[in-house]
């Protein structure tokens, strides 16, 4: 089964790659482009939304984890695949929204993962309140085994139902 028909994704690529550059923010002692990344995200949520949830991939899953605690932003779980929390120092406030890290989330960890090791996503998961964490064997990849992709329809189906619920 497709995620798709569970799911309208809507697709949103960093701003920095119009500029021929790459990623949300270049990681450095301080994220620099977070503060274009945040407003163009922001932007995009008011002409594309309203969502229900927010995906991302790696540099992305770490941008997913802050974006939660932004209150200018509004929806109603994540879902994270080789995240991280943010090392930026001036970023670490955002976790400090604690309600707002009481939603759903879904965490993807790859167990043999060289980029963004397992325990890092570990600690983004940490971060929110009883957090669902799928591990797989795999890499630093978005994985579909059956297992993955029949856990993360189930998650799917529970937001759908908990949505339709309020």
């Amino acid at each position: 089964m497709g995620l798709e028909s569970l799911a309208e994704f809507v697709y949103v690529d960093a701003p920095s790659l119009a500029r021929g550059d790459f990623g949300w923010w270049h990681a450095k002692a301080r994220y620099e482009g977070w503060a274009g990344t945040r407003d163009y995200i922001i932007s995009s949520f008011g002409a594309e939304g309203p969502f229900d949830g927010v995906f991302g991939f790696s540099q992305g899953a770490a941008l997913t984890g802050l974006l939660v605690g932004l209150p200018e932003l509004s929806f109603d779980f994540a879902i994270m695949v080789g995240g991280f929390p943010a090392v930026d120092s001036d970023l670490q406030v955002i976790y400090a929204e604690a309600e707002r890290y009481k939603m759903p989330s879904l965490h993807i960890i790859g167990r043999s993962d060289s980029i963004v090791e397992s325990e890092y996503s570990h600690a983004l998961a940490a971060r929110f309140e009883g957090p669902v964490i799928l591990e797989h064997s795999g890499g630093h990849v978005i994985a579909a085994t059956p297992e993955i992709r029949a856990r993360a329809a189930t998650f799917l189906e529970d937001m759908r139902l908990r949505a339709t619920t309020r």
